[in-house]
């Protein structure tokens, strides 16, 4: 690794073509960014509509060796789209591209937050797995579900009687992928929205942003079939089961599922599921990403090994010395254990709301309402 590191802030727009080729062709070259997240389209379609947008221009010795699309929020620097980002990272050469510290010092910001970071991190920072189901080239799906189905063969016969109740129950059953929907998206919106208040989680889509950057993603078409789309699942002509994800080569990523609670026993999200790595794996698709792996017991009985990410928060020393201090006070008041996951949790949902909320009153509202479901809990 040689020269200092140095950086340029850069709207996506001013970007050219060739800047867009190089950073897929990076992309494309590491399979640690396989994720559609790391694509060029990716932030050259959210960019434009993700509020306080930017691209980090790293450089060493005058030539580019990474792109970082981020957005600010007051001091805060976040990954692009944020909280929808499920990975997030430089795009550049192993070698070359900086570190989470080095993009951090470089970007100047009070804190730099990661939620699932992929590359070189601070040690400390906590890891977590992906999730992710690969079919073989060799066998294809068939091969793939007899391998799941042996390692937990409970688990899959119970939900091979769920697909069997779903035909027994309703005349027809009907499941379609990468439909470009609009209606379907707008209708699993709302549907998502209700489901965040009912579990008592920040709405993320009450801002308005959020939604339009989905919507624009399913219009957006780039290199190797990027793009978005809805899976759904009818009886009878009615739909009980929805899922909007993304997918560039051979990567599709599951990302927003929602479900009819009528129809809850036959399992309809995990039976759209399944029937969605079936029906990709046929078209070619052969990783099938859930993200990192938290908020579903289920996703286990799937996982064939995923990335390491690192989730954390780089401050100034001024800041990391006052959250420290707070730190302890509350360790003092209710135990380490227990500190340490009521400070994981609150800093999770703060991240969420700064993520989603520009305005002074969205944040604050949003705060309120975390502080009284904890106070809940």
């Amino acid at each position: 690794m040689s020269g200092p590191l140095s950086v340029e802030i850069r709207s996506v727009a001013e970007l050219s073509a060739g800047e867009g080729a190089q950073w897929n062709d990076w992309a494309r070259a590491d399979p640690d960014l396989s994720s559609p997240y790391f694509r060029w389209e990716f932030a050259r379609t959210a960019g434009p509509i993700c509020p306080g947008s930017a691209v980090a221009v790293f450089k060493r010795d005058g030539r580019v060796v990474g792109y970082y699309p981020h957005q600010r929020r007051g001091g805060t620097i976040q990954p692009l789209a944020a909280p929808m980002n499920d990975y997030h990272g430089v795009i550049g050469p192993r070698d070359l591209k900086p570190s989470m510290q080095e993009a951090a010092r470089l970007l100047r910001a009070p804190r730099f937050a990661a939620a699932a970071w992929i590359g070189e991190a601070p040690a400390e920072m906590p890891r977590y797995s992906s999730v992710v189901s690969i079919v073989p080239d060799d066998g294809g799906f068939d091969a793939w579900y007899a391998r799941r189905r042996k390692a937990f063969p409970k688990y899959f016969k119970d939900k091979e009687r769920s697909r069997r109740g779903l035909d027994g129950a309703f005349g027809t059953v009907e499941i379609e992928i990468c439909l470009r929907d609009h209606a379907l998206l707008e209708r699993l919106i709302i549907e998502k929205s209700e489901q965040y208040r009912r579990t008592g989680h920040h709405d993320i889509f009450s801002c308005g942003w959020t939604g339009q950057v989905l919507h624009a993603l399913m219009d957006s078409e780039g290199e190797d079939g990027f793009g978005a789309s809805m899976a759904v699942l009818r009886v009878d002509g009615r739909v009980v089961a929805m899922e909007y994800s993304m997918h560039a080569g051979r990567h599709f990523h599951l990302w927003f599922p929602v479900y009819a609670q009528e129809v809850a026993r036959w399992s309809p999200g995990i039976v759209l599921t399944q029937e969605t790595i079936r029906l990709g794996a046929g078209r070619g698709y052969r990783v099938f990403d859930y993200g990192v792996g938290v908020g579903g017991n289920y996703k286990k009985y799937y996982d064939d090994g995923g990335l390491v990410t690192v989730e954390g928060l780089v401050a100034r020393p001024g800041l990391t010395k006052a959250l420290c201090d707070s730190a302890s006070a509350v360790v003092g008041l209710v135990g380490r254990e227990r500190a340490r996951r009521l400070r994981t949790s609150t800093q999770r949902r703060w991240s969420v709301i700064e993520a989603c909320e520009t305005s002074w009153t969205g944040r604050t509202s949003g705060a309120l309402r975390a502080a009284v479901d904890m106070v809940r809990k």
